[in-house]
């Protein structure tokens, strides 16, 4: 189980060194990525978020480009990030994406699933579930498919897999602080703050166990 972020097509971004990676993919965050890999993450969350004002109450858009293209991340109250978390049946090469409009800023709604009879939906066309079936959690790949492939593995393991994602996360937000003291001096901390509220984590995280801080009834 990972987390990811779409890749989004940006040929002319040339505001900070990004990766080249197919467009309309998903992106693994974690502890391991280059600079320039981070950089495409905050590229394609930023991207997620570049909205213009509107009657919103936000403050219109700086005139510089680099604080234009930042303004919806660092200013928007409610924050998307297309995404969300990516399974892998390693044994039978089955994969469940997250569909369209589901965004990692909610991957804590899988937790829901670790409760009795609990079920929780990550977007469309395909529509991923997840359900609890006693002590067993059914991962179904497209829903509105009769014959969808499935993923099934015990609650427990669910449990610590969301553990490790958080750890991921975690990791990958470090990383990121430390990209943007570098690139991104006169704006690290809101940048840094921004990214933490959309990956659901404290802005100063600290490593968590690999059973992570969720709890199942």
């Amino acid at each position: 189980m990972q987390p990811v972020v779409e890749v989004c097509a940006r040929e002319d971004f040339g505001l900070w060194p990004v990766t080249k990676v197919e467009p309309r993919s998903y992106f693994a965050l974690g502890g391991n990525l280059t600079p320039d890999e981070v950089g495409t993450v905050l590229m394609c969350i930023a991207s997620c978020n570049d909205v213009d004002p509107e009657d919103d109450g936000r403050p219109p858009r700086p005139a510089d480009e680099l604080g234009a293209f930042l303004h919806g991340l660092l200013t928007f109250d409610t924050l998307f990030a297309s995404g969300g978390l990516r399974v892998t049946d390693t044994a039978s090469g089955v994969v469940l994406l997250p569909g369209c409009c589901n965004g990692l800023e909610d991957w804590r709604e899988w937790s829901r699933v670790l409760e009795i009879g609990g079920q929780a939906w990550f977007g469309h066309d395909p529509a991923p579930c997840a359900e609890r079936r006693g002590d067993l959690v059914r991962l179904t790949v497209d829903a509105e498919r009769s014959d969808s492939p499935v993923i099934e593995l015990p609650a427990v393991a669910l449990q610590h897999l969301l553990g490790a994602v958080e750890n991921d996360l975690v990791d990958f937000l470090a990383l990121a602080t430390d990209w943007a003291a570098r690139n991104l001096p006169r704006c690290a901390s809101s940048v840094t703050a921004a990214l933490a509220r959309v990956l659901d984590l404290p802005v100063s995280p600290e490593p968590v166990s690999a059973a992570g801080s969720l709890t199942t009834s």
